[in-house]
C-alpha cells in the first residue's frame, strides 16, 4: 500500500513511562530487565515516581505531540497515518509494529524522541526496531529513522523562545542570569565514540547567539549522572555547578534542559526538585525553561523532517555543521562496554528521550533509566 513517496506510515517511537502507581514497578522491571541493578535499589527509585503520583508526563506529552503532528501533516497534504510505540511501556513497539504490519504497512518513517546522537539516543532505538521486526518475523517490513535535528533552525528557535521566557521571569535589576543548558550525562566511553557533546555544544552556541548571550553568560552542564563512581562521565553535574555559581557570586539562574524534548521524570526530579532545592538553599533565583513538548514550531520541524524524506525537500540546518546523515553508518554510536554493578544510589540513565539510557548501574543520581530521553 505504499504511497507515491514510498512510505506507508509514520511511527513516533519513545521511551514510555508509568501512568499510575500500579504501573511503576512493572515499568521499572521492564527498564532494568537484564541489567545488574538489585531490586532494593529499584524500590528506592520507585519512590521518586510515587512522589509524583506514579505518573511520568512523557506518555501524555507523546499523545499531544502525535495529535498536533497529525493535524500538521494533514494541513500540508501529507496523507500518512501516524502510529506510536514505546520501548518500555504501552503501547509497546513490537505490538505497534504488529498492528501496522496487519494493516498492510511495509515501509515506515520513524521519528524518535531524541535530538542528539549517542548509543542511547540513536543506535539503541534502531536496535529496538530490528529486534521487534525479528520477533514479528517481518522480513518484508522496513523501518527508517529520521535524522537528528540538533542544528535545525526550528529546534533552535523553539529552545531560544523557551529560554528567553525564562530569562524574563527570573531577571532582576542589576543582575544578569546565567543560562545553564543541561543534558543527560553519559559515560566518557560513550561520548568519545559519538557526536553527542559536539552536537550539544553547537545547539547551545546557536541558542546563545540568537539570544545575544556572551560566552560568560551560558554553559553546558549535565544531569542525571549514572554508573559507578569510579567510571568517568560527562561533567560538570548541575548540582555541583549551582554550588560553583553561588561561590562566584551568581544570584540568578535559568536552566534549559536542551537535551530533553519533553518533561518527564528526569526533568521533574533532577531539575524541578533537586536543582530547585539547591538554588533555594543558596539563595539563587532559578527558573527552569520549558522543553519543546508540542510547541507548534517544533511540530512543524518534525513535519519538515518527514517531508525531507518523502519529497526530497530542503534539509535545513544552521551553524558550523551540515545536516546530519539520514542513514547511520555501520559504526555509528556503538554501545559502551558493560561493567559490573556497584553499590550506592540506584538507577541507570541516559539521554534517550531526550530520551534512552546506557545499560549501567546507577550509584549516583536519580532513578533507573527513568524516561530520559535526549
Amino acid at each position: 500500500m505504499s504511497s507515491e513517496s514510498g512510505y506507508d506510515a509514520i511511527l513516533v517511537l519513545s521511551f514510555g513511562g508509568p501512568e499510575g502507581p500500579d504501573d511503576v514497578i512493572p515499568f521499572l522491571e521492564n527498564v532494568l530487565r537484564g541489567k545488574p541493578v538489585p531490586r532494593e535499589r529499584m524500590l528506592e527509585v520507585a519512590e521518586h515516581y510515587y512522589h509524583f503520583g506514579g505518573i511520568s508526563p512523557i506518555n501524555q506529552q507523546c499523545r499531544e505531540l502525535i495529535a498536533a503532528l497529525r493535524d500538521e501533516l494533514s494541513a500540508h497534504g501529507v496523507d500518512l497515518p501516524v502510529y506510536w510505540g514505546n520501548r518500555n511501556w504501552t503501547p509497546y513497539l513490537t505490538d505497534t509494529l504488529r498492528e501496522m504490519h496487519a494493516a498492510g504497512i511495509r515501509r515506515v518513517l520513524t521519528y524518535v524522541t531524541s535530538g542528539f546522537s549517542c548509543y542511547s539516543g540513536c543506535r539503541q532505538y534502531r536496535e529496538n526496531i530490528q529486534d521487534a521486526l525479528q520477533q514479528l518475523e517481518s522480513a518484508d517490513m522496513q523501518v527508517h529513522k529520521l535524522r537528528v535535528f540538533y542544528n535545525h533552525p526550528d529546534f533552535i528557535e523553539v529552545v531560544s523562545e523557551r529560554v528567553d521566557a525564562a530569562l524574563r521571569e527570573v531577571s532582576s535589576e542589576g543582575d544578569s542570569p546565567f543560562v545553564a543548558f543541561t543534558a543527560h550525562s553519559i559515560p566518557m566511553s560513550m561520548s568519545s565514540t559519538s557526536d553527542y557533546t559536539r552536537q550539544l555544544e553547537e545547539s547551545c552556541r546557536l541558542v546563545a547567539e540568537k539570544l545575544g548571550l556572551t560566552d560568560a553568560q551560558y554553559g553546558l552542564v549535565f544531569q542525571s549522572r549514572s554508573g559507578r563512581p569510579q567510571d568517568p562521565w560527562l561533567e560538570p553535574d548541575i548540582l555541583d555547578f549551582i554550588t560553583e555559581l553561588h561561590e562566584r557570586g551568581g544570584r540568578s539562574l535559568v536552566i534549559s534542559p536542551i537535551g530533553f524534548l519533553s518533561d518527564h521524570m528526569e526533568v521533574l526530579f533532577d531539575l524541578d526538585d533537586e536543582a530547585k532545592r539547591r538554588c533555594e538553599e543558596l539563595g539563587i533565583a532559578m527558573c527552569r525553561a520549558a522543553t519543546p513538548g508540542h510547541h507548534p514550531q517544533f511540530v512543524t520541524m518534525v513535519r519538515k523532517l518527514i517531508q525531507e524524506r518523502l519529497s526530497g525537500n530542503e534539509r535545513e540546518c544552521l551553524g558550523l555543521y551540515p545536516p546530519n546523515h539520514d542513514v547511520c553508518p555501520e559504526d555509528c554510536c556503538p554501545a559502551p562496554p558493560r561493567r559490573p554493578a556497584a553499590s550506592g544510589r540506584p538507577g541507570t540513565g541516559g539521554p534517550g528521550d531526550a530520551g534512552g539510557s546506557p545499560d549501567t548501574a546507577r550509584p549516583v543520581g536519580g532513578r533507573p533509566d527513568a524516561d530520559a530521553r535526549p
